[in-house]
């Protein structure tokens, strides 16, 4: 049998597939460095997935037949944007937009029906006076390694609902969207406990398809982490 991974339930997205940041990072990590991860069909939960290492130097996740995601080794260009503070990421957070209507309330990154530890309630909301969205976010120890530091999968995961409401926030859109791409890199190590931000901002649009950045600094501005995602809007029968 060769290498594979599985996609715990815990880690959702919409109800019955894999949250797209977490699943991105889960390729992410087989390739060991900066990436970017295309997901072909909603990763389905709590079934072996095989990995299929490309002789280009990517890699493959498949159900089977069904290629489910792919990713390859690249460098992330990105302007970020400077940190709010943590006090301003705070009162951003309440002002999240989906405390209802949220069409997946048990997501594993913005779902405001998960409790503390279980999801990582990361609810942005945007900030007063510029066009980022922020929530504050503690990492817990059931998302770090023996080291105590953040899974680089978690710290992918974390990267993705807030680069959806730094666009949705200040550019509403009335179709339901999922994460198609992400490429991130992670720069220094977050650990359990330590109080963080996340961020995100709109980077354009192209028919039904939404470009957003996001970013996880430390409590003290340090950047700790970047992401290009690219959402799709999915057409009304879908």
């Amino acid at each position: 049998m060769g290498e594979q991974v599985i996609i715990s339930r815990r880690f959702n997205g919409p109800p019955d597939s894999g949250n797209g940041g977490y699943s991105c990072g889960v390729v992410a990590r087989l390739l060991g460095g900066p990436a970017e991860v295309t997901l072909r069909c909603p990763p389905p939960l709590e079934r072996p997935l095989e990995v299929v290492r490309r002789g280009d130097g990517g890699v493959e996740l498949r159900d089977g037949e069904r290629l489910v995601a792919e990713g390859v080794p690249a460098e992330l260009e990105l302007e970020v944007p400077p940190p709010v503070s943590l006090a301003e990421a705070e009162e951003a957070a309440r002002r999240f937009p989906w405390f209802t209507g949220h069409p997946f309330p048990r997501c594993f990154v913005c779902g405001p029906d998960r409790r503390a530890g279980d999801g990582l309630r990361i609810l942005a909301g945007p900030v007063a006076g510029r066009p980022v969205a922020a929530a504050p976010w503690t990492p817990s120890a059931a998302d770090c390694g023996p080291d105590g530091t953040v899974l680089p999968e978690i710290a992918w995961a974390a990267l993705d609902c807030p680069s959806w409401f730094g666009t949705h926030a200040f550019h509403p859109s009335s179709g339901l969207a999922l994460l198609g791409r992400l490429r991130a890199r992670l720069l220094a190590p977050i650990r359990a406990g330590e109080p963080c931000l996340a961020m995100g901002w709109h980077l354009g649009a192209e028919g039904r398809k939404v470009m957003a950045g996001s970013a996880l600094y430390s409590a003290g501005g340090e950047l700790r982490a970047a992401a290009r995602a690219t959402w799709v809007i999915l057409a009304p029968e879908r």
